[in-house]
C-alpha cells in the first residue's frame, strides 16, 4: 500500500527527466490526472494519456525538453503531505520562482494552477510546486 501516491507520481516525473526518458507511467487516479493536466497546460508536460494496462488504468506522461536536451522541469516539490496538510487562502497564493514556476492547488473548483486560482479568486490545498 502506498501512503502518498501523488508524491510517487512527482518522483517518477523527476526521475524520468533526469534519465532523459521520453515518457513515464504511473497508476492512474482522478487527482493525478488533474495534476498532470495542470502541468500540461503550464507547458511542463508534453502529453497526458490514460491507457489500459493489465486490467488497470495507467497514466502515461510525456516529458518536455528544451533545445539543449534538458528537461523543462528543473525542480518539483510536494508541499502538502498526508501527515501535514498545507492550505492557503486566496490572499496567500504563492508565486513560484517569481512567476516562472507553477503551484498546483486543489480548490473547490477543481485542481488549478496558482494563476488560475488567482483569476477565479479561490484558495485551497497547496499540493506541489514545479519550476
Amino acid at each position: 500500500m502506498m501512503t502518498d501516491p501523488i508524491a510517487d507520481m512527482l518522483t517518477r516525473i523527476r526521475n524520468a527527466g533526469s534519465a532523459r526518458h521520453a515518457a513515464t507511467s504511473c497508476p492512474s487516479s482522478k487527482q493525478k490526472l488533474a495534476i498532470a493536466s495542470v502541468l500540461q497546460r503550464a507547458g511542463f508536460l508534453d502529453t497526458v494519456v490514460v491507457e489500459e494496462r493489465d486490467g488497470h488504468q495507467s497514466l502515461v506522461l510525456g516529458i518536455r525538453y528544451d533545445e539543449a536536451g534538458r528537461p523543462l522541469i528543473d525542480g518539483i516539490q510536494r508541499i502538502s503531505k498526508p501527515g501535514r496538510r498545507v492550505y492557503v487562502g486566496k490572499e496567500d497564493l504563492p508565486r513560484v520562482r517569481n512567476g516562472l514556476g507553477v503551484a498546483v492547488i486543489s480548490t473547490s473548483r477543481g485542481v488549478l494552477s496558482d494563476r488560475e486560482a488567482r483569476e477565479q479568486n479561490v484558495g485551497g490545498e497547496l499540493l506541489c510546486e514545479v519550476w
